[in-house]
C-alpha cells in the first residue's frame, strides 16, 4: 500500500482522484497532517510502519521565503528533522529526500533552508551507522512543541538509511515556471526571467520520477543525488 500525507486538503483530494482509478488493485491510505507535529507524524509513522519515506514537502518558492525566512526554517528544516527521526524510531529502511539544485553553494533563504535539510539526513545516516542514533536530539517549531516524546531509545536497533535527491525544475511539475511562461506566451508576452543571465536546469516528471526511484532503490545512505544534463536556458 501508499499512505499519500499532505496538510492542503485539495491538492490530496486531486490526487486521490486522479491516482485511484489508475491504480485499482493498491491501497491508498490518505492522511492529511502536518510534518512539523511530532504528535500528528509519529502516530502515523507506529501504525502504517512505512518501509520507504519520500519526503517532498517543502516550502520552495523562492522570492515568498526571501520574505518569510522563518517559515521556510520552520517547515522545511524542521520538518525534515521531525520526519527523519520518526522513521529511525518506526523502522523505515530508507528515507529519501527531494532536494534541490538551489541548495548548492545557496544565496537565497529556500536554497539554504534545503542544504539544511541535506545536512540533516546525512548526519542521521552517519549517527545511525554509527550506532548513535539516540545521540540525534529533539528540535522544536514552536513554544508549545511536543517535549519528551521524539528522543531515539539507546536499545533500539535503528537501520534506516537516508539519501538525498537534488532536482532542478520539473517540467509540467506544481510551481514549475514553464507554465508561467506558456501564459506569458499565450497572452503576448512578454516572457519574464529574474535575472538576464539565470541559468535554469529542467528535467522531465518522468526523469525525476526514475532520479527518485533510483535513489530509493540503489543508494546505500549518504549520498545526494543528481540528475546530470545540459542547461536549457
Amino acid at each position: 500500500g501508499i499512505i499519500l500525507l499532505e496538510i492542503a486538503e485539495s491538492p490530496l483530494h486531486d490526487l486521490i482522484i486522479d491516482i485511484k482509478p489508475q491504480f485499482p488493485n493498491i491501497k491508498f491510505v490518505h492522511v492529511i497532517a502536518d510534518v512539523r507535529n511530532r504528535t500528528m507524524i509519529e502516530p502515523i509513522f507506529k501504525e502504517y510502519k512505512p518501509d520507504v519515506v519520500f519526503h517532498a514537502a517543502a516550502y520552495k518558492h523562492v522570492p515568498l521565503m526571501e520574505d518569510s525566512p522563518n517559515e521556510a526554517i520552520k517547515n522545511n528544516v524542521f520538518g525534515t528533522y521531525k520526519m527523519a527521526q520518526a522513521a529511525a524510531k518506526y523502522g523505515v529502511k530508507r528515507f529519501v529526500l527531494i532536494s534541490t539544485d538551489k541548495a548548492v553553494n545557496p544565496t537565497n533563504s529556500m536554497g539554504a533552508s534545503k542544504r539544511l535539510c541535506e545536512m540533516i539526513i546525512q548526519t542521521f545516516d552517519q549517527k545511525i551507522k554509527e550506532g548513535k542514533a539516540h545521540e540525534l536530539p529533539q528540535i522544536f517549531a514552536h513554544a508549545e512543541d511536543e517535549e519528551g516524546i521524539g528522543t531515539i531509545d539507546e536499545k533500539l536497533e535503528v537501520k534506516t538509511e537516508y539519501v538525498a535527491v537534488r532536482f532542478g525544475n520539473v517540467l509540467g511539475s506544481n510551481g514549475s515556471v514553464i507554465p508561467l511562461f506558456k501564459k506569458q506566451i499565450a497572452a503576448g508576452g512578454p516572457v519574464t526571467v529574474t535575472h538576464p543571465d539565470i541559468i535554469r536546469y529542467f528535467m522531465t516528471i518522468p526523469e525525476a520520477v526514475s532520479l527518485v526511484m533510483q535513489a530509493g532503490t540503489y543508494a546505500d545512505g549518504g549520498e545526494i543525488f543528481v540528475f546530470f544534463d545540459e542547461p536549457l536556458i
